[in-house]
Order: structure tokens, then C-alpha cells, then sequence
């Protein structure tokens, strides 16, 4: 049988293969890695789990590149409804949601897309909710220095709804405040509407 070959958008990183170990884990489960159905499972599963955790190949200054720019303007940028995928720490399973990302300038603004991306460099890790929103906040916290920036994820959590409690309509909300958002109670009123309108 012909070998197919898989590319991915990270197939230009270095990742390690994990094909051998999902093999053994086919095999103790009880099924059979040699099956027609299974035969190429190890390989689409050893980019599928790179691509997933393709964050820890990248750095937030790298992507921001030459993105950021010099801005007087102090009116509240918020990008929201991003849409974002990543696996749990605690059962490598996935959580999914959206994240809306605010700030208020300070003599520097980043491109609009580059917000998703530091979203997705993030995600794309093994992850808590609680320290997706907070590294989220910090990173473009470094990167333009703004006055103030507020994070807030909405996301299912499989590990909730497949097994365990089982519950299929829960959602969690976290939320990371940093600057005038923390301290300026109207700032974070008006930010809430704005992230759920």
C-alpha cells in the first residue's frame, strides 16, 4: 500500500513523532494497528497532536513582529468572538470557545490579526482555562504596554461533557483584568457589555 503523506500549516516546525507511541496505545486498548482502518492513525494522529500544541513553537515577539505601531489614540480597541480550540492538562481533551480581547492604547496599538494569532499560540498548548485568559492578558500586556487590557473566555470543556459529570450545556467563564480594567469598575461594566452584546 502506498504511503499517503500529511502537511499541516506547522509541518515547517520541528516536532517530535509520536506515530510508535500511538501504536502501543492502539495495541492496549485492544485493537489491531495493522487493520486497514488503523493503518496511517498513527501518523495522522502524530501531526494532528503537533498542530494542537503547535504553541509551544512559537513566540508571542515573533508573531507581533513588525505589527506594532505608534498610535496617540486612547479610545478601547476590543476584538471579540474568537473563535479558539485547545486540550486540557488534566485528560488531553479539547475545550473550545470564543475569546474576546480588549484594550486601551497607550502610545501603541498591535494589528488587529496578530490578536488571534497570540490567542492561538496559546491554545495551541496544553491548558487550563484559567491560565489561557491570564497568559492571553499578559502577553499583549508586554507587547504595547497599554493602559489597561481585559481578557474574557467563554469555552465547553469535553473533559465535562464526555465523561465525569457529563453535563452537555455547562459553559466556563473566565475573565483577566490588567490596568485601568482592574481598577475602574466602569471600564469593566462597560467592557462586559460590549464582549456580550
Amino acid at each position: 500500500m502506498q504511503e499517503i503523506e500529511f502537511h499541516t500549516p506547522t509541518d515547517s516546525l520541528d516536532f517530535p513523532d509520536f506515530s510508535d507511541l500511538t501504536r502501543q496505545m492502539l495495541q492496549r486498548m485492544g485493537e489491531q494497528p495493522d487493520r486497514e482502518g488503523l493503518l496511517q492513525t498513527p501518523k495522522r494522529f502524530s501531526h494532528a497532536i503537533s498542530f494542537l500544541t503547535s504553541g509551544y513553537q512559537r513566540d508571542v515577539h515573533e508573531v507581533a513582529g513588525n505589527a506594532i505601531f505608534n498610535e496617540p489614540s486612547s479610545d478601547l480597541v476590543l476584538v471579540k468572538n474568537i473563535e479558539f480550540f485547545s486540550l486540557c492538562e488534566h485528560h488531553i481533551l479539547p475545550f473550545f470557545g470564543q475569546a474576546h480581547v480588549a484594550y486601551i492604547p497607550n502610545g501603541k496599538i498591535i494589528g488587529l490579526s496578530k490578536i488571534p494569532r497570540i490567542v492561538d499560540i496559546f491554545a495551541r498548548r496544553l491548558q487550563i482555562q484559567e491560565r489561557l485568559t491570564r497568559e492571553i492578558a499578559e502577553a499583549i500586556n508586554e507587547l504595547i504596554e497599554p493602559k489597561g487590557v481585559a481578557v474574557l473566555l467563554e469555552a465547553s470543556h469535553l473533559c465535562m461533557m464526555m465523561r465525569g459529570v457529563e453535563k452537555q450545556q455547562s459553559t466556563t467563564i473566565t475573565k483577566k483584568w490588567i490596568g485601568d480594567f482592574r481598577v475602574k469598575e466602569n471600564y469593566r461594566n462597560e467592557i462586559l457589555n460590549l464582549m456580550r452584546t
